[in-house]
C-alpha cells in the first residue's frame, strides 16, 4: 500500500465544463500572467523554430508549461489538469490569452457562469 493520499481528478464531458474548473483553478493575477508568458513564449518558440532552427522546438514544453506549472504549485497551489485533459488545457490556455489580450479579468468568467458579481 501507498502512504500517498491519491487526489480523485475532476471528470469533463464537455469544454464548457472544463472551462468552468479552469477559470475556478487560474484565479491569482500572478498565475494568470505566468500562463500567459508560457503560452506566448511556447508560441514564440515554434516560430523561431520555423524561421531560425528546429531546435527551438526542444524549448516549446518547457517554456509553454515550465511557467504555467510553477503558477499551479507555487503561486495557487493546486494540480493543473494538462496532462489528463492536453488539448482542453491548451485551448483554455488561448482562451485565457485571448481574454486578457482584450483586456476582459478571468474573474468575469467566473461572474458569467455563476450569476454572482464582485464589488
Amino acid at each position: 500500500m501507498s502512504s500517498i493520499p491519491s487526489r480523485s481528478q475532476p471528470q469533463f464531458s464537455c469544454f464548457a465544463d472544463f472551462w468552468r474548473h479552469y477559470v475556478s483553478q487560474h484565479l491569482h493575477p500572478f498565475n494568470q500572467l505566468l500562463h500567459v508568458a508560457g503560452t506566448i513564449g511556447g508560441l514564440a518558440c515554434v516560430g523561431l523554430a520555423v524561421y531560425r532552427s528546429w531546435m527551438w522546438l526542444l524549448l516549446v514544453l518547457p517554456v509553454g508549461y515550465g511557467a504555467a506549472w510553477l503558477g499551479h504549485f507555487l503561486v495557487e497551489r493546486n494540480r493543473p489538469l494538462t496532462l489528463t485533459y492536453p488539448l482542453w488545457s491548451l485551448r483554455a490556455d488561448y482562451r485565457l490569452v485571448g481574454l486578457m489580450l482584450i483586456g476582459r479579468r478571468i474573474s468575469d468568467e467566473l461572474e458569467k457562469n455563476s450569476g454572482t458579481q464582485t464589488p
